[in-house]
């Protein structure tokens, strides 16, 4: 699988071509079967296909009008009352101070990596957007403010082959034992 790691790329221009239901149900199963800490899978995600709501997200998302060009987006949401059972008001935002936070955006970001991937070994390109605010982002979809919006990913056919970015080396990146 190293060689599909080494040749997906992030695509921010896509074909004017529907993405089938059945790749979409494939990219999510993917998903779904991602690991959590114990198990708590706090992730929910939000297909959108509406042109008029894909215009509203990539408003909120400091007008990336290049996202348009993808006909799907799978917005990623992480949801805090996996970890937290009381009944509790919590509003989370970019500042938010739970540690809980942190593990469920840490697990929904294993889920979106599965999205990623998945969908490249389906022939289709992603692209992974978190350039918004939870302010801006949830009231276009009607998302709860003790959830927390982890990223959008545009899906479809890539109508572009961007070229590798440069990586770190490996030897720059890991550590034995210690620091």
């Amino acid at each position: 699988m190293i060689k599909e790691i080494e040749m997906r790329r992030s695509i921010r221009n896509y074909m004017n071509r529907p993405v089938e239901d059945e790749k979409i149900i494939k990219v999510l199963e993917s998903a779904r079967l991602a690991p959590s800490g114990d198990n708590t899978q706090p992730w929910h995600f939000i297909v959108v296909k509406s042109e008029l709501i894909r215009q509203e997200l990539a408003v909120v998302s400091h007008n990336q009008k290049w996202m348009l060009s993808a006909p799907v987006f799978i917005v990623c949401v992480a949801d805090i009352r996996s970890r937290i059972e009381e009944d509790v008001d919590i509003s989370l935002n970019e500042n938010s101070p739970q540690e809980e936070l942190k593990q469920i955006i840490r697990d929904t970001s294993i889920s979106i990596g599965h999205i990623l991937l998945e969908a490249d070994n389906l022939g289709l390109g992603t692209c992974w957007v978190a350039w918004f605010i939870q302010e801006g982002i949830r009231p276009v979809l009607n998302i709860p403010t003790d959830k927390y919006v982890v990223g959008i990913i545009t899906l479809g056919y890539a109508d572009e082959k961007p070229k590798a970015r440069p990586r770190k080396k490996l030897e720059e990146m890991v550590h034995y034992e210690n620091w």
